[in-house]
């Protein structure tokens, strides 16, 4: 199975959705950590259907076209459940900051800060994006977000991971305009 099967999984684990919600879970919240096109969705929903891991059922709708809700099964909570204590393969790291900063003693300090500096705005950016998304999730499942069986909980680490990512690489990135801006 691929890995957006296990995405599709556990978003459906959460509430029933329909292509069209799936779709928009996998731009927010999902985005932040995991990406995929829309035309991948159905041929995906299709095989973990035919796989038995999730069932459908036809809303009918009467001012746009009948829609498919999606709803995961037994069985798909179960493969879901131990794919994510499965181990993982060691991710191929691919960076092209860091490779730019691995080489960025060949090019024009002033350009290069400048680069670098554009850099640490854009992370910093991000990284206000995901603390507020952190304040959200603390203000509104407080309780929820300590209850390791919640799916608040899950929502709530992922987003940690995401305020440590862009705060560690903020600092780097300032890090390195002050070692190009020193003389």
């Amino acid at each position: 199975m691929t890995t957006l099967g296990f995405a599709l999984l556990g978003l459906l684990a959460r509430e029933p959705l329909s292509g069209y919600d799936l779709a928009q879970q996998l731009k927010k919240p999902v985005g932040f950590f995991w990406h995929a096109r829309h035309s991948q969705i159905y041929p995906e929903l299709a095989l973990l259907e035919a796989e038995g891991l999730v069932t459908h059922r036809v809303i009918d709708q009467t001012d746009r076209p009948d829609k498919k809700l999606y709803e995961i099964t037994g069985q798909g909570r179960q493969v879901v459940g131990d794919w994510v204590t499965s181990p993982l393969p060691v991710p191929a790291v691919r960076d092209e900051l860091v490779l730019r900063a691995y080489c960025v003693w060949l090019a024009d300090r002033g350009r290069a800060r400048a680069m670098f500096e554009e850099q640490a705005r854009i992370h910093a950016d991000s990284l206000a994006h995901y603390e507020a998304i952190k304040a959200w999730f603390e203000a509104e499942h407080h309780e929820q977000i300590r209850d390791i069986t919640s799916p608040h909980f899950a929502g709530y680490a992922a987003v940690m991971r995401g305020v440590g990512y862009e705060r560690e690489y903020t600092e780097w990135c300032r890090w390195v305009v002050t070692m190009l801006a020193a003389e």
